[in-house]
């Protein structure tokens, strides 16, 4: 059996998660408008990089714009973001913003509606406060610890799921394509009658289970910044979030598993017995 993600977590003092939620926002609705006017519409990176690498002007704005605001509205709390990594002393801080400017950066550079912002404040517990827009579904999604999550203002709480019959799960490629056993574990779902899908952004996928869109979300591997802002959302919702060993990891390091409780146990067994085929 594993363990869920049911253990408490530190409380954080409300007049920082208030401030926190409330610039988040502001931030996630700054970069949804950016994202809807200019994808698709002319950035090109290098053909001989990796999608995987790919990094637009957008990007490098965006997290400029955000860094900025966070550094005046929060001074003394680091920065930690894709496109130019980690200010000084982020390692030993009680808090770290995390951002991710664009999630799913050949989505956007191909004009498919499907990437996000993401932005976090992490404690040493994990997410305190994370925000994700999704510019082309015109939704925000936000949670703050201990306050639940949210879409639009509207409340988010997760319909456990007895089976995953019929259900979506969700996985993400490496840098270098298939993860190994992804093979394996696609045909292990597609025994139990549930469809794996690819979509091309770690942050929207493990927000289709918070929402109760997906089962589950399988991440073989990942950055902080792709999804921190996504797993408070999932965290709040009731969730469970896990490590490949079915560890209660908030932001675990060896691989994610983000689940609707009833199932969490099924598509864990999926993942590592494809990994061990």
């Amino acid at each position: 059996m594993t363990l869920l993600s049911s253990r408490p977590r530190k409380p954080v003092e409300p007049g920082l998660l208030s401030r926190a939620l409330e610039v988040a926002g502001r931030l996630a609705n700054d970069a949804t408008d950016v994202i809807t006017a200019t994808a698709g519409r002319g950035a090109r990176p290098g053909i001989e990089d990796s999608p995987f690498d790919w990094v637009t002007d957008t990007d490098r704005t965006l997290e400029r714009h955000t860094r900025r605001i966070l550094t005046a509205e929060f001074p003394g709390i680091p920065v930690v973001g894709q496109e130019f990594g980690a200010d000084v002393g982020s390692e030993d801080a009680e808090f770290r913003w995390v951002v991710d400017p664009v999630d799913g950066t050949a989505n956007y550079v191909a004009g498919v509606p499907w990437c996000a912002y993401s932005l976090a404040l992490v404690d040493a517990e994990g997410p305190v406060v994370g925000v994700v827009a999704d510019p082309f579904r015109g939704q925000i999604y936000a949670a703050a610890r201990g306050r639940g999550a949210r879409a639009n203002g509207q409340r988010v709480s997760l319909t456990d799921r007895t089976s995953t019959a019929g259900a979506i799960v969700c996985t993400e490629l490496t840098r270098t394509g298939p993860w190994p056993g992804m093979g394996g574990f696609i045909e292990r779902a597609a025994s139990a009658r549930a469809g794996v899908r690819v979509l091309g952004s770690a942050a929207l996928a493990i927000a289709q289970v918070a929402l109760g869109h997906a089962a589950a979300a399988v991440l073989h591997s990942y950055h902080e910044w792709d999804v921190a802002g996504s797993v408070a959302l999932a965290l709040e919702s009731g969730a469970a979030v896990l490590d490949r060993h079915g560890e209660d990891l908030a932001l675990p390091v060896d691989g994610l598993l983000v689940a609707a409780p009833g199932v969490a146990d099924q598509v864990l067994t999926w993942w590592q017995e494809s990994a061990n085929a």
